[in-house]
C-alpha cells in the first residue's frame, strides 16, 4: 500500500475499463472518469487522512490495484460510515492480495485514524469480495442488506450486502 503516482492513472484506467473488474458496478469507467476518482482519492487522503491507497506487487513493483478507506455518506440507514474496499486487476486476483491489503487498512483504521468501526458493503452476487469480507472478520446481518440509492433501480446489482467490523 502506498501513495498515488502519476504512473499508476493509466494502469487504473485499463483496470476501471476492464467489464470483469467491473462486473458488480454499473459500468466500466471512462478513461476520464477514472482520472477523476484519482483526483478525489488524493483530496480525500488530504482532507480525511485516509482513502484508498494504490497497491503494488513487491516482487515486480507493478500496479496491482487499490484498498482503503472511504468515508460513504450517499442516502442509507447505516450511514455516515467508513468503508474498506478493495480493487484489483485481473492479473492480482487469486494471489492473496486483497486480504494482505485489507488486513493492513484495518489496523490503520483502528490503530492509527482511531476508527471505532468500519463497514463494506457490495452487490449480493459479488461472492469474491464476500469472502474477503468475512475472512477480516466481518460479520452480516441480513436485515441491513439494502438497495443501493446509487445503482439503477432496474439493475440485478443494486441489492447490496453490508458487513461490518467493530473495533478490537
Amino acid at each position: 500500500m502506498r501513495w498515488w503516482r502519476e504512473e499508476d492513472r493509466e494502469p487504473f484506467a485499463a483496470m476501471n475499463a476492464d467489464p470483469e473488474v467491473m462486473e458488480h458496478f454499473p459500468a466500466p469507467l471512462t478513461r476520464a472518469e477514472s482520472d477523476a476518482l484519482v483526483d478525489r482519492i488524493e483530496e480525500h487522503f488530504d482532507r480525511l487522512g485516509y482513502s484508498w491507497w494504490a497497491l503494488e506487487a513487491r516482487e515486480s513493483g507493478r500496479f496491482i490495484g487499490f484498498t482503503g478507506l472511504a468515508l460513504q455518506t450517499f442516502e442509507a440507514p447505516f450511514l455516515p460510515a467508513v468503508e474498506i474496499g478493495w480493487r484489483l486487476a485481473r492479473p492480482a486476483w487469486g494471489q492473496g492480495y486483497a486480504i494482505e491489503a485489507a488486513r493492513r487498512a484495518v489496523r490503520y483504521a483502528f490503530e492509527e485514524a482511531d476508527l471505532d468501526g468500519l463497514v463494506s458493503m457490495t452487490a449480493v452476487r459479488n461472492v469474491r469480495s464476500q469472502a474477503v469480507m468475512r475472512r477480516l472478520g466481518m460479520t452480516r446481518d441480513p436485515a441491513e442488506d439494502f438497495d443501493h440509492p446509487r445503482v439503477p433501480e432496474d439493475s440485478p446489482l443494486r441489492r447490496h450486502v453490508l458487513y461490518r467490523l467493530q473495533r478490537p
